[in-house]
């Protein structure tokens, strides 16, 4: 064993990092050299953040909270307006209206008006027909004694067909009458219908959007709108705090950093509310240090590094408010590092 004297520089460096551990550590090592089982770190209550922002933009008519409030689920933060959507709803609910009434008369097929108009048109082409046919044969008889022109014969042909072809028109209009909408018809309409219905359903969906709500109980951190403003789709209007997953974030110097894994346990205090303490648990520690001097050479400058370590506080009563300070304590001995 080699003894070193007092004054050595081995034996200052080696108080020098003790006296360190101790301050950060914020323990006290006993000359018997037990090790402290606590270590703790001084932070800030924190709240997890939900920025509120509209889907599409439009103009401030009200803001409904102030800083500080407390809003439950469902409430009104903010509501906006646009000045052309009141009509458009209005066209979008005259589309569907048209497009549910012509495939209602599709489905419905032919009124009983319809069909006795049909059939008065076919009854009177239908004689039409006869009489232009009694005339053609009576004048093939003619010409072919010659007792009438060949130009009058053709004259009569011409007229029996083409009264002929209205009898035949219409017969098949009176058909397709009482068969009714063909099924390709029926659901064109229908998709017709679909869609005017989704663009009314867009429209309706704009309109709520413009009603910003409180997506949970909460405390409000933050407005930025005011009445009249114009706010951009995606810019955020109130910013709210869950009163209910409350955290805090220490920092601890890179000696400790061992002494601290995710998933392990801990204890925070806050002080002003009756030092109302509650369990806590690591969810993150940083990868990468903050520390002072921009290179860290010495065994001094490296023993000021820093690591953010977050821990989430295990209380939904809302009484750990954002701001407060607060006092994390670890437990730092072994069983508490094996702690999943």
């Amino acid at each position: 064993m080699i003894i070193r004297p007092p004054g050595s520089s081995r034996s200052r460096t080696r108080r020098r990092v003790i006296t360190l551990g101790v301050m950060i550590l914020g323990a006290t090592v006993a000359c018997s050299r037990e090790p402290s089982n606590a270590l703790s770190a001084d932070g800030t209550i924190e709240l997890t953040q939900v920025d509120v922002a509209p889907f599409v933009s439009g103009r401030v008519v009200s803001v409904g909270v102030e800083e500080g409030a407390t809003v439950r689920r469902g409430d009104t933060l903010v509501v906006l307006a646009q000045s052309a959507l009141p009509g458009d709803l209005e066209q979008r609910r005259a589309r569907v209206a048209s497009a549910e009434a012509r495939l209602r008369d599709l489905q419905a097929g032919a009124r009983p008006a319809e069909l006795e108009r049909a059939e008065a048109e076919l009854r009177s082409v239908t004689a039409e027909a006869e009489r232009t046919e009694r005339e053609r044969a009576r004048l093939e008889a003619l010409v072919n004694a010659a007792t009438v022109s060949r130009s009058q014969y053709d004259a009569a042909v011409t007229a029996a067909r083409s009264a002929a072809a209205r009898r035949d028109a219409a017969a098949e209009s009176l058909r397709l009458l009482r068969q009714g909408a063909r099924s390709a018809q029926v659901a064109a309409a229908r998709a017709d219908v679909e869609t005017a219905q989704g663009a009314l359903a867009a429209g309706k969906a704009t309109e709520t959007d413009l009603v910003l709500v409180a997506p949970l109980d909460a405390t409000v951190l933050g407005r930025y709108v005011e009445p009249g403003e114009v706010l951009g789709a995606g810019q955020v209007a109130v910013t709210l705090g869950d009163a209910k997953r409350p955290w805090v974030r220490v920092y601890l110097a890179a000696p400790a950093v061992p002494h601290v894994k995710v998933g392990q346990l801990a204890q925070v205090t806050v002080q002003g509310i009756g030092d109302r303490a509650a369990p806590a648990r690591v969810v993150a520690v940083a990868t990468t240090a903050e520390f002072t001097p921009r290179v860290a050479l010495t065994e001094k400058e490296r023993a000021d590094l820093l690591f953010g370590v977050k821990l989430d506080i295990q209380d939904t009563t809302g009484t750990f408010k954002p701001g407060l300070p607060a006092t994390v304590t670890f437990d730092t001995t072994a069983a508490a590092l094996r702690t999943p």
